[in-house]
């Protein structure tokens, strides 16, 4: 597209959720990249943003918003700058349990104790700041109260937190995968920064010779998109062992039973969940 556009929609809660759902559920936007949280709680205003890459999945993106209806949409041009490291700086750290997610400019709040994990700006989804992120470190850190994982998988790993969380919390094999190549490269750098042992591979799905090697994995997390997740349920339940966790998230509350249904055909039973914002995240074991 000739100018980066940023499309933000505002209204109330359930219209803010439905219109996210019709994204999720277009396969058109199944790549669109968009927030939603709540701007104003007094007033019960919600806010998405969406960063389309392309003019088709622009127009795409506008006619789910006010098809959704109750929402004000409008476009606006990017400014010609590094927004995201820009947006970034100005995020404050974050607090899930014992972790502590940070940029370089919050370096000196890092509070005694807490396993501290350093995430800069980049083009991969997990800084620790959305509702998915935090809800899959607050169920591991539930987890890590009553275990250990020796050897864990990241699926659709982006920056590598969850990885990193789990190769800083004593797992001695981690490995990430990612369908976008910058990403990888990016939960590499951000794995040296943290000096963790994660490896991360560009891969789609979990039959990479390199994944099954290290299979079968005590913990498995998938942040990523509900559908994806009910496409990978099978595959997930083959690389995780018996008795095996797998925390996922990337869906909204509106699209928990669909995801829990694909689980639990396959056997697996909901352990716990956390809900956060318009998100959750849920804990479920193999058994």
């Amino acid at each position: 597209m000739s100018q980066p556009l940023q499309i933000i929609a505002k209204g109330p809660r359930g219209a803010a959720e439905a219109a996210a759902a019709a994204i999720d559920e277009n396969p058109a936007l199944e790549g669109a990249t968009y927030s939603i949280l709540e701007e104003d709680e007094d007033k019960g205003i919600w806010r998405i943003d969406v960063f389309p890459t392309t003019d088709e999945e622009a127009d795409g993106i506008v006619a789910s918003l006010k098809t959704s209806g109750g929402l004000s949409v409008v476009a606006e041009p990017l400014a010609d700058a590094d927004w995201l490291a820009m947006a970034l700086s100005g995020l404050p750290p974050v607090r899930a349990g014992r972790f502590f997610v940070y940029g370089a400019h919050d370096k000196g709040r890092v509070p005694g104790g807490a396993v501290a994990l350093r995430i800069e700006a980049g083009a991969a989804f997990g800084t620790g700041h959305h509702g998915t992120t935090v809800g899959c470190l607050m169920a591991y850190d539930s987890l890590l109260k009553a275990r250990r994982f020796h050897r864990v998988l990241d699926v659709g790993a982006g920056t590598g937190l969850l990885a990193i969380a789990a190769a800083r919390t004593g797992s001695a094999i981690v490995r990430g995968t990612d369908i976008d190549k910058p990403s990888v490269r990016i939960a590499g750098e951000n794995a040296v920064l943290n000096r963790a042992h994660a490896r991360f591979y560009h891969v789609s799905g979990l039959s990479d010779r390199r994944i099954r090697a290290d299979a079968p994995y005590d913990l498995v997390f998938a942040n990523i998109l509900a559908r994806p997740l009910i496409s990978l349920a099978q595959d997930i339940h083959g690389a995780l062992r018996p008795g095996g966790y797998v925390i996922l998230s990337g869906l909204l509350r509106t699209q928990q039973r669909m995801v829990l249904a694909a689980y639990a055909s396959r056997g697996f039973r909901l352990r716990h969940r956390i809900l956060r914002d318009a998100w959750a995240a849920l804990v479920l074991v193999r058994p």
